[in-house]
Parts: C-alpha cells; structure tokens; sequence
C-alpha cells in the first residue's frame, strides 16, 4: 500500500486532501509545519508528498531543497500545492526539485489523478515486474534503469525521478531531436498544462550535472524554436 505524507498547516485541506486519498485505498500521513514533515519523510520515507509552500517553521520552498539534498529522501516524488499563482513561485518550486505544482482552490480528482500518475512510475498501482535492463553507457554516463541509479565520470550521482528518466530517453536516442511537447508526453505521461516550461527546467538541472559547463552545454543540445537532443557523437556503447 503506497504512502503518502500530506503537509499544509490548514488543517481542513489536510483533512480534503486525507478523505479524498483514503478512498484510494492508500496510506496517509499528516503533517503541518516544515520542521515536522522532514522529520516524517526521513522516518517514515513515504512514497509521495504532498506538499504546501506557505508554512510555518520551514516554509515548502526549503523543506523540498532539503529533501533533495537527503539521499534518503531525494527520489521521493513531491507534488506542491500554492495559494500563489504568479509564474516565478511555480518555476521556483520546479527548479528546486517539485516534480509537480498545483495551485489553489484545486481538485481533489485533478490531484488524485497527478498522484496516481506518480505512482504508477513506482509500479505501486499495478504491481508490474519490470524486465531488468542492463546497464546503460553512454560517454561518460551510466545508467542503471532498474536501480534508478547514474554515475557521471564513474562518481554515482543524485537525479530525480523525472531527471532520470529524461536523460534515459535522450541519451538512448543520440542524435534524435525532441519537441517540448514530446518530451512532456514521454517523460510526465500525461497533459501538463502546456507548460513545456517544465521540460526546460529540468534540462537545465540534467546539465549542471551531466555538463563540465552547463552554461556551454556540449552534450544535450538546444534545437532553437523545437527542443532537443544528445549529440549523436556521444553514441551508446
């Protein structure tokens, strides 16, 4: 049965949230300031957060920086929830490692569907075995799709969910170009609003990891006005 840790310090969006998630017959944990959830997430590792931003002690911008930089803590998906609606909130939520915003007033159906799209990532919703892959090598990358797991220059390396798999299906297709809009379907399976804004940011992310200099990147490419790719000189091995 998937976990999940619900944290907002109001507590009837908490109590919504819990009613509308217990129907789904999942687990749910409750949390209402910072300081609390991260001490739930390191005890209790659950399998997604749901996660306000305005809230006391530590505010949700930093309780998910310090998530990610937990490598107990860094894979587990989190999905932030907002009263604000201005543009620069939601792509900062992203770029520190939200694998998804909503804003309020939400839907709780909109937000059991985004959930169960995260999980099914997991393969908690069907229990699926999946075939294991040998090891992907590409330059100076490894993957290990099975593991979720990538060194870069032989030094193993922290990406998320989302990162991994990005870089996943680039690198498997060197020289092949991907919109935006692909990308999106591939990689987040399903709408995402149109925000392809979302791919750029988690490109940029790949980058500083994968690129000695992200800011002259020589591996993933941008396609002006289309998307991108990795270079085909960096061929699987």
């Amino acid at each position: 049965m998937p976990k999940i840790l619900v944290v907002d310090d109001e507590r009837h969006i908490v109590e919504l949230i819990r009613f509308n998630l217990i129907k789904e017959g999942w687990s749910i944990d409750t949390a209402f300031d910072g300081r609390t959830a991260l001490n739930q997430a390191a005890t209790k590792k659950p399998d997604l957060i749901v996660l306000d931003i305005m809230l006391p002690e530590v505010d949700g911008f930093e309780v998910c920086r310090l998530l990610r930089a937990n490598r107990d803590t860094s894979s587990i998906p989190i999905i932030m929830l907002s009263a604000k609606t201005e543009e620069l909130d939601k792509i900062l939520g992203l770029e520190i490692g939200a694998d998804d915003y909503m804003t309020k007033p939400f839907s709780p159906r909109e937000l059991v569907a985004r959930i169960k799209a995260r999980l099914r990532e997991k393969n908690y919703e069907n229990k699926i075995i999946v075939r294991r892959e040998s090891l992907i090598k590409v330059g100076h990358v490894s993957l290990d799709p099975e593991n979720f797991e990538a060194w870069v220059n032989g030094v193993k390396n922290s990406f998320t969910l989302k990162e991994f798999e990005l870089l996943r299906l680039l690198i498997t297709n060197p020289g092949r170009v991907f919109t935006r809009e692909f990308l999106l379907e591939m990689v987040w399976g399903y709408e995402y609003s149109h925000d392809t804004r979302t791919v750029d940011v988690h490109i940029r992310h790949l980058r500083q990891k994968i690129e000695d200099d992200s800011s002259n990147p020589k591996y993933i490419e941008t396609i002006r006005g289309v998307g991108y790719r990795y270079r085909e000189q960096n061929s699987v091995q």
